[in-house]
């Protein structure tokens, strides 16, 4: 079962979202709010496995959610659902820890399509904010070997990464086992000095800026 928690001050999307998962068979709703004055303490006690979160919320934003939420639960996945898409909100989410980005206009299949697939190790997003991703990656300067040590496997599955493919998939994509991507993955994460994969996405996006 997939614990899941929302953080939406729209309440009729909220309520959605909470009848919408309680029509599937492997996800729970554990904990719906409408802002983040308590979130540490309410989450806490729900020990969601994934929370749903908005960005445009009263008194603390949701950006601001992940840094709060990645810094007292490591191993709590964060998937952004909101109606912002510039690039700004896209990359300053991905870079506080943020594991999905969803738009609020995606259909509930593909909410609960996300949803599965975080909880397996994807990156879901929404095909025009992956596709700003990629972009993003194709303006910028590539990676550079001297700097990271990697090698053009662990770069193919680092862009996959990013592109939102779960490891089964990636595994697939490349006809590898499973068990190698994740000695891949443990590799990469070693060489750009990180601990988790939204890490990993941050820093090659960002140069490692501020860091």
């Amino acid at each position: 079962m997939i614990r899941v928690a929302i953080v939406e001050d729209n309440q009729v999307l909220a309520k959605s979202m909470e009848q919408l998962f309680a029509q599937t068979d492997d996800i729970r709703c554990v904990a719906s709010i409408k802002n983040l004055l308590n979130v540490v303490s309410t989450f806490q006690k729900a020990k969601p496995d994934i929370v749903i979160m908005d960005i445009g919320l009263p008194d603390i934003s949701g950006i601001e959610g992940v840094r709060t939420l990645k810094s007292n639960f490591d191993n709590m996945q964060i998937l952004m659902f909101t109606v912002f898409d510039d690039d700004d909100k896209i990359f300053e989410a991905i870079r506080e820890g943020a594991s999905g980005y969803l738009l609020k206009k995606s259909r509930p299949q593909e909410i609960i399509d996300a949803i599965r697939d975080l909880n397996q190790g994807g990156s879901p997003m929404s095909p025009s904010v992956a596709r700003r991703v990629i972009q993003f990656f194709q303006a910028g300067p590539p990676l550079k070997e001297e700097d990271y040590q990697l090698t053009t496997r662990e770069k193919e599955i680092l862009f996959a990464l990013v592109d939102g493919l779960s490891y089964k998939k990636i595994a697939d994509k490349y006809y590898l086992s499973v068990h190698t991507i994740r000695k891949h993955i443990s590799n990469i994460y070693e060489k750009l000095h990180v601990h988790s994969k939204s890490q990993a996405v941050a820093k090659v996006l960002h140069g490692n800026k501020g860091k």
